[in-house]
């Protein structure tokens, strides 16, 4: 059955694929939308969009935690926001249904043109403890979280005098050689490396930062060149990098390795690839590596009234023929390409096809480095961190977050790191724990403080007998449990 009254456009989202569909729509069915003919609907988990590229300097405090986010509200004031989770998604009866808020009722939304831009989600899939024990690094939490733990370790080897342990405490690795995995190894080692300056009883020498990289040069993206100098940068600057090198798993002291070896650490951060986002999955629509099939209009195949835009589309370029990539300059580009086609469609004028080439890719190394490949020309150190942190700058939703940025980084050249731990944890009464064959869990004598509940796998009961070793008192199976609390 038809809706009746103004066309309501939806978009669920709130990256840099749906803020900017739904801006481009304000400028583009302004008339429209003063006449009450079309109504803008976006569907939220956050109040705020996150400027991705400044991330990682949320580590080192380089920026403040907020500047890296701009309200959707300010940007987009003639839409309408929907600070809700997104629980399904019925394309045969055009309606999109989010959770509760604080009252008991969902909400509903019918519409007559729907834009997906969910992107995608952290998956740990295939790595057995990672989900319990690795950091991720995609949104603002995971960035002040890995400071905050980041802190949290150092103040903790201050006062540790067991070897081992402020060994692990001081090992920090970072999967995934990528972009974000490069920039957030290049903010975490320069941090933790000026903050122990800080800490009295830590030497320089006793900081181990480590990065993993399954391929043979990191940074892939880049031309060799850009990524072999940063490559020899970050390992000047004291990071280990290991290339051809898998994370097969973790457990709650150690990154595991596909080969067997064992890093002892208590800080592992995951840049690894994400999976599809599960709302996108369970469409009855084409996909191809969980990612939405799209038509040269951004159109989601045989779905009228349909589009979808950013990582959670599989989007083929009008120019070049190959699939666009999963950045936030694409995803602008195909934003404003979606508002156009849905105007037009409004307007009974010709829809336009997607196409747009990359204006360059770039880097933060750190410490006023970076790497950038801009129209052609390679640019490294100094000379292209400035140019990253002028377009990027440039790019920042919001006036006032541009200032606040640039204030922030003005006085980045005049301060020192702050040192300061947020506590922004709540704590839970069930959590989820990984362990490996042989690991032991708590030693007799230990203190206990935890009820553990075996999920999978096996627990044996030991006991040092003198003149017998470990005598094994008791294997516990699925179901069973064991500590005290």
């Amino acid at each position: 059955m038809a809706r009746t009254g103004p066309t309501r456009i939806v978009i669920l989202g709130g990256g840099f694929g749906g803020v900017y569909t739904a801006l481009t729509l304000e400028k583009l069915l302004r008339r429209e939308l003063d006449r009450g003919e079309v109504e803008l609907g976006l569907i939220s988990r956050d109040n705020y969009i996150v400027f991705q590229p400044m991330l990682p300097e949320v580590i080192s405090g380089s920026i403040g935690i907020v500047d890296t986010i701009t309200p959707i509200r300010r940007l987009c004031p003639r839409t309408n926001l929907y600070t809700r989770t997104i629980e399904s998604i019925d394309l045969r009866r055009h309606r999109v249904t989010a959770a509760t808020g604080f009252g008991s009722q969902q909400l509903h939304l019918e519409y007559d043109h729907l834009v997906i831009a969910l992107g995608n989600v952290t998956s740990f899939a295939g790595q057995p403890g990672l989900a319990e024990h690795a950091l991720p690094f995609k949104y603002l939490g995971d960035a002040l979280a890995l400071r905050n733990h980041a802190i949290h370790v150092l103040e903790e080897a201050d006062i540790e005098r067991d070897p081992e342990m402020r060994r692990c405490l001081l090992t920090f690795v970072v999967a995934g050689g990528g972009f974000s995995g490069v920039e957030a190894v290049a903010e975490l080692n320069d941090f933790v490396r000026a903050a122990a300056k800080s800490f009295r009883n830590i030497k320089p020498e006793e900081i181990r930062v480590v990065l993993l990289h399954a391929g043979g040069l990191i940074l892939p993206e880049l031309p060799e060149s850009l990524a072999g100098f940063a490559q020899r940068l970050l390992m000047k600057r004291g990071v280990e990098i290991r290339l051809n090198t898998r994370l097969g798993g973790a457990t709650g002291d150690a990154a595991l390795l596909d080969g067997g070896e064992r890093i002892a650490t208590r800080t592992l951060v995951s840049t690894v690839p994400s999976g599809p986002n599960p709302l996108v999955a369970m469409l009855p629509s084409r996909k191809e590596r969980g990612r939405l099939v799209t038509d040269a209009h951004l159109g989601v195949a045989e779905c009228p009234g349909v589009w979808a835009v950013g990582d959670c589309a599989l989007i083929i370029d009008g120019q070049t023929g190959q699939p666009s990539s999963p950045t936030a300059q694409h995803a602008i580009r195909e934003a404003r390409c979606v508002a156009d086609n849905i105007a037009a469609g409004l307007r009974g004028t010709p829809k336009r096809t997607f196409a747009f080439k990359a204006l360059g890719k770039m880097g933060s190394l750190g410490h006023r480095s970076a790497v950038a490949e801009v129209f052609g020309v390679k640019l490294s150190g100094f000379l292209a961190w400035f140019l990253w942190r002028t377009i990027y700058l440039m790019k920042l939703p919001g006036l006032d977050r541009k200032i606040r940025v640039a204030v922030d980084w003005t006085l980045d050249f005049l301060l020192p790191a702050d040192i300061s731990q947020l506590r922004t944890e709540r704590s839970f009464g069930i959590r989820r724990e990984h362990f490996e064959p042989g690991e032991v869990i708590f030693q007799e004598g230990g203190h206990g403080d935890w009820l553990y509940i075996i999920v999978d796998g096996e627990v044996d009961v030991l006991k040092q007998v003198p003149g017998q070793g470990e005598v094994s008192l008791r294997r516990l199976m699925p179901g069973q449990c064991f500590g005290e609390i």
